[in-house]
């Protein structure tokens, strides 16, 4: 059996979704490729649905199976095992949630993230001390107390994606109980907001603020990311936190109904410009 694993990479979940429509594309079942490599029917879809690990020799067998070139096969392969590599942030397995892992795998493949925040700054926003301060707070359960560090470094480390060649588009709506929500004191809150203040001059950073006084929007249900990607394979997906995990979604109507309430809420938020001068207020009064 293929070896499992706390979460796949994107490009594992590419290539098994590129491994389910070469199947289907040669007419064979499921069952019947689970006999060619003498396997269970689960086995395949697992494989195909990225909840294991790609052995090379089955992956060589079924492509010759669904009559893939040879120049093609190999070029599979290759990606395979590239996509078999352990992401960076794998070395923060000791402290990384396994629900969590994936979704740091896509945020570095998206070429787009749609984030609503209704209690914090978003992580990839967040100042060391500020992220210290909400990582402490909510040290219950399976955040232990001495895992705090390795956590803030994990999520320091995520933030180097918006200024790195290719980043991708941040667009950010947060309501005003983020900013109004003391996390570490004064200080930590006003060095959190001149960090605000200073990523929104990257092009690919959009924040916007939905004041208390735009009543109520459609997204107080609760936080949630819509990540879009340029590879065709991958369709929009969506990510939901919870107290002990999460859930992804990549049902179309779930995802469009995430996007139309996304867009509700930022023509409803203060422009990005209006934000700023929200911003500016706000740490005048800290």
């Amino acid at each position: 059996m293929s070896e499992p694993r706390s979460a796949p990479t994107v490009g594992q979940v590419v290539l098994g979704r590129r491994l389910l429509d070469l199947r289907e594309r040669a007419g064979l079942k499921r069952e019947e490729a689970a006999r060619i490599l003498r396997v269970a029917p689960a086995t395949v879809r697992r494989m195909e649905m990225a909840e294991v690990a790609l052995k090379i020799p089955y992956l060589q067998l079924l492509l010759k199976a669904y009559g893939v070139s040879d120049h093609e096969a190999d070029s599979f392969v290759q990606l395979a095992e590239e996509a078999n590599q352990p992401g960076w942030w794998q070395r923060f397995h000791d402290v990384l949630p396994g629900w969590f892992s994936m979704h740091v795998s896509l945020e570095g493949a998206a070429a787009l993230i749609r984030q609503y925040e209704p209690h914090f700054v978003p992580g990839l926003l967040q100042t060391e001390d500020y992220a210290r301060g909400v990582l402490t707070s909510g040290a219950v359960g399976q955040t232990r107390p001495e895992d705090i560090e390795g956590l803030v470094e994990l999520r320091m480390q995520r933030q180097e994606l918006l200024t790195r060649q290719g980043a991708p588009r941040l667009w950010v709506v947060m309501d005003e109980t983020v900013l109004r929500r003391p996390v570490g004191g004064p200080e930590v809150m006003r060095a959190q907001i001149d960090k605000l203040l200073d990523i929104t001059k990257l092009s690919n950073v959009t924040v916007q603020v939905a004041p208390f006084a735009s009543g109520p929007h459609p997204g107080t249900y609760g936080p949630f990311v819509l990540f879009r990607f340029a590879m065709p394979e991958l369709p929009d997906m969506v990510y939901s936190e919870y107290l002990t995990g999460a859930v992804y979604l990549d049902g179309r109507t779930e995802v469009a109904t995430h996007l139309e309430v996304m867009d509700r809420m930022a023509a409803q938020a203060a422009t990005a410009h209006r934000t700023k001068e929200i911003l500016r207020d706000l740490r005048k009064e800290l």
